[in-house]
């Protein structure tokens, strides 16, 4: 091979080199996007079977919670909304989904506002789903409505 020949086959080497190291900055900036400012080692919550009483609440008002429908290998497992829950792969969210990797660290979030429950989509790359059609604003939900993020759907309940 002719010099002219290796220094193009060098260039060619150190250009696919800058592509991948491109990629993978490109891959941990998206990642670290989502990523909330506290970033500690929070042991996930465990799914609780049924929503805990509190005090002040009227016994005919119950307190909404998500219940996991798929991938059917977490279905059955039902997170309580109080007041407020995330739903996302981030270690400080409510509703952990880590098994999920088409959801983002903090993908969604699940509102109780005055025994309405509200979802709203925070700018996840995948988007929130809710009953097939795609939430871009706070949008409210009824019991029974199914609740995609990712390739996980949950059911709300009451």
């Amino acid at each position: 091979m002719s010099d002219a020949e290796l220094t193009f086959l060098k260039f060619c080497l150190l250009a696919v080199l800058y592509l991948f190291l491109a990629r993978v900055v490109w891959v941990v900036v998206r990642e670290l996007r989502g990523t909330p400012l506290r970033v500690a080692a929070v042991p996930e919550p465990a799914p609780v079977a049924a929503p805990p009483k509190t005090k002040g609440k009227s016994k005919t008002a119950k307190q909404w919670r998500l219940v996991l429908v798929e991938p059917s290998s977490e279905a059955g497992a039902a997170y309580p909304v109080e007041n407020e829950a995330t739903l996302g792969r981030g270690g400080g969210c409510t509703v952990p989904l880590g098994f999920d990797t088409f959801v983002s660290q903090v993908h969604a979030r699940a509102v109780d506002r005055d025994g309405t429950l509200w979802i709203e989509d925070l700018g996840s790359r995948n988007g929130t789903f809710v009953n097939g059609e795609q939430v871009h604003e706070p949008t409210k939900v009824a019991k029974g409505a199914r609740v995609q993020v990712g390739e996980t759907v949950l059911e709300v309940d009451r």
